[in-house]
């Protein structure tokens, strides 16, 4: 529950500071007084979208016992405070904190109800209420929904999967027509690490061969004169071994350059030079030939990707038309859960209704196509009419009569609940039904009503009047005898007569 409301300079109001007690609070005064507006602090606080937004606010309240966050330290009280300068920040507990998730946090805390509002009958609203109250009571039910919202979710995974690739079927022939034209291209040329460096020298050798072999041939006529070099030696009586090496020496590397020279001949100059430009090309367009034998890996890798693919594709078809036919099983059993719940909560706020003059309700079932909800779409029906053709009071009235048919049912969430104007346009029979619905409630949530009709008024555990004065905006906790003048107003004007005011006392003491 909220315990305290700070604000300064907030549209008309230069400062306030209110303290709540539990049960219903109720605001009331002239039109244009600044009630919405003061409303509106609190509501902006966890998250809401107002239409002002006062230059710092501070809301201090007690914790929800299920109120958790593995974000943030909460304390048991906590402080909510909102500053605007340039732009709004907010912090929880002096921890800085995004409006996203201060609405996260409290959403299922704070409600907020406005006769402008017609909200909260969608047909997924409808069915997590009746899937609240089952799964609290009903073990098969509650184990059938997990089962089918794990399975649903991974059912939803692998029909994206599977469009995807549908989607992607030509896209994929011609990637896999693509991949297979890199690899083939490669692997025709079949590089070799190193190899150019190979190539490039023999062309270097290819292009010397002629010289070489003519100046072979001019160093062969050394060879006859050695016998008369070493004869020289010999009658010299001097070591010609150095002589005789060095000729064998030559001799040997003749032989060489005449084996290479012979090699040489047997080489395609074309062919070296045709492999030369090929490897070149893959260079240019890889970067080099250890980074296109990598490329053509990779495009293997692909290749065998895109051809598992197709592979998934019939598997994933089986996967779905099986669990497809488990999952409508399972949404069949959910369904008749539902509708024998639905028929419960019929009985149970069939009194409801009665009170604040509404007809019976019946809820309508009807079957759709597999979705995360199960098979089925909810609506209402109020006496003849559905939810989207009524009034703004009988919609707000229907929202009273099912909060409460759930309160005995333990399925409510304790909290705070913010009501404007919802008493707003019906009769003296339906704002009493209303005010005494909403007294009902207030033993479950802190309520915080903006009213214009004296019964609400009248019921409240604190009573708040909002005037405004040049311009200037005030609230004030009223006393006993303030909150009968104030009833009093309400019922006959700023001047009441003696019977509005004895009327007054007659229902605050009723």
């Amino acid at each position: 529950m909220i315990d305290r409301l700070y604000l300064r300079e907030l549209v008309s109001f230069e400062e306030a500071e209110l303290e709540f007690s539990k049960g219903l609070v109720v605001l009331t005064g002239p039109s244009g007084a600044g009630k919405s507006v003061l409303i509106s602090a609190i509501l902006s606080s966890f998250g809401y979208p107002t239409l002002g937004m006062a230059t710092l606010c501070e809301v201090t309240l007690q914790r929800p016992k299920k109120l958790q966050s593995d974000l943030y330290e909460l304390e048991d009280e906590l402080t909510i405070k909102t500053l605007k300068k340039e732009k709004v920040r907010y912090y929880l507990d002096g921890q800085n904190v995004s409006k996203k998730m201060l609405t996260e946090l409290f959403e299922p805390y704070v409600k907020y109800l406005s006769v402008r509002d017609k909200g909260g009958f969608e047909s997924s609203t409808l069915l997590d209420m009746i899937d609240n109250a089952l799964s609290g009571k009903d073990s098969d039910f509650k184990k059938f929904l997990k089962e089918y919202q794990k399975r649903y979710e991974n059912y939803r995974a692998k029909a994206e999967q599977l469009r995807k690739i549908k989607e992607n079927e030509a896209k994929l022939a011609e990637l896999i027509e693509f991949a297979t034209y890199e690899i083939e291209k490669i692997e025709k040329i079949n590089p070799k690490v190193n190899e150019e460096e190979e190539l490039m020298r023999i062309k270097q050798q290819l292009s010397r061969i002629d010289k070489v072999k003519d100046a072979l041939k001019t160093a062969q006529g050394l060879f006859a004169y050695e016998n008369s070099v070493e004869e020289v030696y010999r009658l010299l009586d001097k070591d010609g071994s150095i002589f005789s090496d060095a000729m064998n020496q030559l001799r040997a590397d003749f032989e060489d350059a005449q084996s290479l020279s012979d090699e040489l001949e047997e080489i395609n100059v074309e062919e070296v030079l045709d492999r030369l430009s090929e490897l070149n090309m893959l260079k240019n367009r890889y970067g080099s030939i250890e980074k296109a034998l990598a490329y053509k890996e990779r495009k293997k890798e692909e290749l065998e990707g895109y051809r598992n693919i197709t592979q998934d594709k019939t598997l994933l078809e089986s996967f779905l038309a099986m669990e497809f036919s488990e999952l409508n099983v399972l949404a069949y059993k959910m369904s008749q859960l539902r509708k024998q719940e639905a028929k419960r909560l019929e009985k149970r706020i069939e009194t409801y209704l009665q009170t604040l003059k509404l007809p019976a309700l019946n809820f309508v079932f009807e079957s759709e196509a597999l979705y995360e909800k199960g098979i089925d779409k909810l609506d209402i029906m109020l006496g003849n009419s559905k939810t989207l053709t009524l009034s703004g009071g009988e919609f707000n009235r229907l929202r009273l009569a099912l909060m409460a048919s759930t309160i005995n049912e333990g399925t409510h969430t304790q909290g705070i609940l913010i009501l404007d104007e919802i008493d707003a346009n019906v009769s003296g029979d339906e704002s009493i039904a209303i005010a005494q619905m909403i007294s009902e409630l207030s033993k479950i949530y802190q309520i915080f009503a903006i009213s214009h009709q004296p019964h609400l008024s009248a019921k409240a555990s604190q009573h708040f009047v909002v005037v405004k004065e040049s311009d200037k905006s005030m609230v004030k906790e009223l006393d006993e005898e303030e909150r009968i003048q104030e009833i009093a107003r309400i019922i006959g004007g700023e001047n009441p007569t003696s019977q509005a005011l004895a009327f007054a006392k007659k229902i605050r003491n009723a």
